[in-house]
C-alpha cells in the first residue's frame, strides 16, 4: 500500500489574515509565514509587529470596509483566514444594547461576509482553487445569558460558512470554520473584565473558572488555533468542506 502524504507547505500561496494584530491572528501570520506562503495582514491597529504585508483597515467604516475588499482583489489570496471580530457583552433586558448589536454585527457579520464575497469573487475571477476559513467559537453552537450578540453572530459566521461553501463548491474553492473554545489571549484581559462586572466576580477569577471547566483541564493555546488554520489552508483538508471544527478542549460535543 503506498501512502500519499498530502504536503503542509503554503509555499506560493498568498494568505491574507484579519484580525491579524490579536492572539490568534498573529499566531496565523506566523504559522502561515513559517509554512511559505506570502501574508498579507489587515487590523484596525495603525501598526503590526509581524513577518507581513499590513494594512489598517476600520471595518464598520463603510469607505474603510469598501478599502479593504478593493484591497483583496488586488492580492489575489488562495487562502482567507477571516478573523476579525468585536467581542462585548451585557443583559438582554438593557434597551440600550441596540448599539451593541449594531457595532457586534457589523465587524462579526456584516464586515466578515464581505470579505469573504471579495475574496471568493476574486478566486473566481482568477481560478483559485482556495480556502476560505472563516473564525466562529463555540459560543455559536450555544447560547450564553449575557452574550447573546456574540453568540448570535458566531452562529451566523457557521451558517454562512456552510451557505458559501456550497455556494463555492463547483469552483473547487473550499469553506470551512473554526469555532476556538476559551483561549488565553490578550483579549481575555476585556472578558474577564466584564464577567467580573457583570456577575461580581475578581478580577482574574473568570479566567481561571472557564480555564478549569475546560475536560483537558486548561485554556488553550493561540498556536492551537493556527494549526488548525494550517491544516484547513493546505491539501491536508483537500476533501473538506462547509465543516466547522471546534478546537475547544472537549468544551462542545458536536
Amino acid at each position: 500500500m503506498s501512502l500519499n502524504a498530502a504536503p503542509t507547505d503554503l509555499t506560493g500561496k498568498v494568505a491574507l489574515v484579519t484580525g491579524a494584530s490579536g492572539g490568534i491572528g498573529a499566531s496565523a501570520v506566523a504559522h502561515f509565514s513559517a509554512l511559505g506562503a506570502t501574508v498579507f495582514a489587515t487590523d484596525i491597529a495603525a501598526s503590526f509587529e509581524g513577518d507581513a504585508n499590513y494594512r489598517s483597515f476600520d471595518l464598520l467604516d463603510d469607505a474603510g470596509l469598501s478599502a479593504c475588499c478593493d484591497w483583496v482583489k488586488e492580492i489575489k489570496p488562495d487562502i482567507l483566514f477571516n478573523n476579525a471580530a468585536l467581542f462585548d457583552m451585557g443583559s438582554v433586558l438593557d434597551a440600550g444594547d441596540l448599539a451593541q448589536m449594531d457595532r457586534l454585527f457589523g465587524v462579526n457579520v456584516r464586515a466578515f461576509y464581505a470579505v469573504m464575497q471579495a475574496t471568493a469573487q476574486s478566486m473566481v475571477a482568477n481560478s483559485q482553487h482556495g480556502s476560505i476559513i472563516n473564525m466562529a467559537s463555540q459560543a455559536g453552537h450555544r447560547g450564553e445569558a449575557l452574550v447573546a450578540h456574540y453568540c448570535a453572530t458566531k452562529a451566523a459566521v457557521v451558517s454562512y460558512t456552510q451557505s458559501t461553501a456550497l455556494a463555492l463548491a463547483p469552483h473547487k474553492i473550499r469553506v470551512n470554520a473554526i469555532s476556538p473554545g476559551v483561549i488565553d489571549t490578550p483579549m481575555w484581559e476585556t472578558v474577564d473584565a466584564l464577567f467580573a462586572k457583570f456577575e461580581g466576580k475578581e478580577i482574574g477569577q473568570k479566567k481561571r473558572e472557564v480555564g478549569d471547566a475546560v475536560p483537558l483541564g486548561y485554556m488553550g493555546d493561540p498556536s492551537d488555533v493556527a494549526r488548525a488554520a494550517v491544516f484547513l489552508a493546505s491539501d491536508q483538508s483537500a476533501y473538506m468542506t462547509a465543516q466547522t471544527i471546534g478546537v475547544d478542549g472537549g468544551n462542545v460535543l458536536r
